[in-house]
């Protein structure tokens, strides 16, 4: 009996440290959902750190796909505070379901006019995308460099081409779009049946086709430029060319979730990443140009690129189309 009450003393002091703790246990400050790659995420993880010390902020990644679509599921009863790096169409979409904060509070007038600029959304980037091959791996299968989507039809390319999926990746989209305005809807949609005969994979996000071309799995991808020319400069065997139709691109935005304006610390930390750290990683990332007085550079990447036409790039278009991918 005396172990007993022993025991059951021992007991009652755990549970009361195990309460004190739970109740003292910090909740996130700021909690972010970004489809930023990895090497972006840690240099804003470092910024925020230096910035917010004493913040405790979540940063959550998730490609775009899953990145709309857990931001549509959980609406403003989300722990999400802030969205990052989203491509327009989903942004359009969280929009149209009252889901973002107002956002006309902030100077839009400094962002170029293409920029999908809506009272609800600010630009994040521009986001291009490139043909990208592996010259020595052409070289070692003989195969010849290609200079036009058509050639990629070629047989000698089979299981070698790898492109992201619409479905899943918004530069995979991207491409779609840009061949359904260059072509016309049932040439784009025959040619990608065609095409899929070439298909080694389909990834998720438009990282994945440099990343296989740069560990030579496929000779050729079609993937996100930025990473490209990070690649190429960290001394991967790439080239990066474009096609007649141009470079497909996405616009991405930022924004807050409606109703969490009013938390101070969200509102300091979205202050910050779009006056100074929007600028700062463009910089050193993404210099494609979104600002109207503001141009960075960045070795290797390509000038004056010519742009796909993306025009009618709705929310209810990508639906249509998308519905339509079966790959």
């Amino acid at each position: 009996m005396k172990y007993l009450k022993i025991l059951t003393s021992i007991l009652l002091m755990v549970s009361t440290i195990f309460i004190f703790t739970s109740c003292g246990t910090k909740k996130d400050d700021v909690v972010i959902y970004t489809s930023l790659l990895d090497y972006r995420i840690e240099y804003l993880t470092k910024r925020l750190n230096e910035e917010f010390p004493q913040y405790k902020i979540r940063i959550e990644y998730m490609s775009t796909g899953n990145h709309a679509a857990k931001l549509l599921a959980e609406g403003t009863n989300t722990d999400c505070d802030i969205t990052i790096d989203l491509e327009f169409g989903y942004m359009h979409k969280l929009d149209e379901n009252n889901i973002l904060a107002d956002m006309s509070g902030y100077n839009h007038s400094i962002y170029v006019d293409d920029a999908a600029i809506e009272p609800n959304i600010l630009p994040k980037e521009r986001n291009g995308n490139a043909i990208v091959i592996n010259p020595k791996l052409l070289a070692e299968k003989g195969i010849p460099t290609p200079t036009s989507y058509q050639d990629l039809l070629k047989p000698e390319y089979k299981g070698l081409v790898s492109i992201p999926n619409p479905k899943a990746s918004s530069s995979g989209y991207a491409l779609l779009k840009s061949l359904v305005n260059a072509w016309g809807e049932k040439e784009a949609f025959e040619y990608f049946d065609k095409l899929s005969t070439n298909i080694q994979n389909y990834p998720s996000s438009g990282s994945g086709p440099v990343n296989s071309v740069v560990q030579g799995e496929a000779v050729v991808g079609f993937g996100v430029l930025p990473d490209a020319v990070k690649a190429k400069n960290n001394g991967a065997p790439i080239e990066i060319v474009f096609f007649e139709e141009g470079a497909p691109y996405a616009l991405y935005g930022q924004a807050i979730i409606k109703g969490k304006e009013t938390k101070p610390a969200v509102k300091e930390v979205f202050d910050f990443l779009v006056n100074t750290y929007d600028y700062e990683d463009l910089e050193r990332f993404s210099p494609e140009k979104i600002y109207k007085n503001i141009d960075f550079e960045m070795e290797n990447f390509p000038k004056n690129i010519h742009y796909a036409n993306m025009s009618n790039n709705t929310p209810e278009e990508k639906e249509r189309l998308l519905n339509m991918w079966k790959y």
